[in-house]
């Protein structure tokens, strides 16, 4: 017989005969094994194929949009047109939105855009894709760190044509083509010309006065017909009429024989005057005295 104060409440005990086991999620057995995620199913590929860095697929900070219109144009060939315009037609996205990856691209290095010359004159926008813009910047880097930068190069004058020389280069004939040179600017003011170059052409111009040409004359070959767009560099222009309309040398011309010197008669006194007188001999008087003897002789 039980004790009256027992109870069957008292007879279940409080406590598990032994504590639970915590069973691992992968062995819980009301959980199925895992099989989801991504598979690959790869076939290695041999033509018409690019290769994409995970640096680009993978980057954490491009849009997918981005992403993807970097992968496309990698896979472009060169030469293929990529301005915002056609890579619209080709998607869905628009162009608001093409532009917008573009931008994305650039500012991460994957893409660039230059404006160059064409060789015709047109100034046309140059896409370049760069498939690996961190191996583009270790490049670079150690270029501007190491290498100084070049000293700008001194632009050379080149020389001017070479001009006629005269014959005989006196002082007097080189000042005269100096002063037709420094009075050309008066005539043109195109002509203004550097002490330099005058110094250059003035022989040049004394060739020409050497030939009996009249500095009138040098001047209007100098100054006509010059070009009506303006003249870059007024002494080569100069220096090359000189050289190429050079006129042939003066024709030669004998020098007249010079008259014989006067001849001096020796001093004589005139045997009716006693005076001093010139004459050749056998005269004895003086020119008045036989224009008296003359005078007489008539009155006789």
């Amino acid at each position: 017989m039980a004790h009256p104060s027992t109870t069957s409440r008292d007879r279940t005990p409080s406590a598990p005969p032994r504590a639970h086991v915590r069973v691992a999620g992968n062995t819980h057995p009301g959980r199925a094994h895992r099989t989801g995620g991504l598979q690959h199913d790869n076939t290695r590929h041999t033509t018409r194929f690019v290769v994409i860095g995970n640096h680009l697929a993978q980057h954490p900070e491009l849009s997918l949009l981005a992403i993807g219109l970097g992968t496309h144009l990698q896979s472009l060939p060169k030469g293929a047109p990529a301005d915002i315009k056609t890579l619209a037609a080709r998607f869905p996205e628009g162009a608001t939105r093409i532009a917008a990856a573009l931008r994305e691209l650039e500012s991460h290095g994957y893409l660039r855009r230059e404006r160059v010359r064409t060789s015709s004159g047109r100034i046309v926008t140059r896409t370049i894709s760069c498939n690996q813009p961190a191996a583009v910047r270790q490049r670079a880097e150690p270029c501007r760190e190491s290498t100084p930068p070049a000293p700008r190069q001194k632009r050379v004058r080149k020389a001017l044509p070479a001009v006629p020389r005269p014959a005989y280069s006196g002082t007097g004939i080189l000042q005269a083509a100096t002063d037709l040179l420094t009075d050309l600017r008066r005539h043109d003011s195109r002509l203004l010309l550097s002490a330099d170059d005058t110094a250059h052409l003035a022989p040049g111009v004394a060739a020409w006065l050497e030939r009996d040409v009249t500095p009138a004359a040098v001047r209007r070959a100098l100054t006509a017909d010059l070009p009506p767009e303006g003249v870059r560099r007024p002494a080569a222009l100069l220096a090359h009429r000189l050289a190429s309309q050079l006129p042939p040398p003066a024709p030669f011309r004998a020098q007249a024989a010079a008259p014989p010197p006067p001849v001096r008669h020796p001093l004589r006194n005139c045997d009716g005057c006693d005076r001093a007188f010139r004459a050749p001999a056998p005269t004895t008087h003086c020119r008045d005295c036989r224009d008296c003897r003359t005078d007489l002789q008539e009155a006789a």
